[in-house]
């Protein structure tokens, strides 16, 4: 049996995340043609692990202190890895979003 090839020219979605006055800008691997599930699926990583684990990111400590409904959108879906991470990087530049930590 032969292994196939790991694609490289992948979709990913960049996505905002909303929670009151807080937001993020993220970027996940598309999920076939299913965007709007893949970053619910994300969203939802995200709620997880902020509930489980005691990390001290901005995010994970927003979603730990806010009672404030949680909104994401899709700012943009691009095929390619390296073009979908210089486009996360002008979306975080332009938005500006408080809960990424660099």
């Amino acid at each position: 049996m032969t292994m196939r090839k790991k694609r490289n020219d992948r979709n990913y979605i960049i996505y905002k995340v909303t929670i009151g006055e807080e937001t993020y800008v993220g970027l996940t691997v598309a999920q076939g043609r299913a965007f709007w599930k893949s970053v619910k699926i994300r969203v939802q990583k995200h709620i997880s692990r902020a509930l489980k684990e005691n990390k001290d990111w901005s995010m994970c400590k927003c979603i730990r202190e806010s009672d404030e409904t949680i909104y994401y959108d899709i700012l943009d879906v691009v095929r390619g890895r390296k073009p979908a991470y210089q486009l996360e990087r002008k979306f975080i530049g332009e938005l500006t979003p408080s809960l990424n930590d660099f």
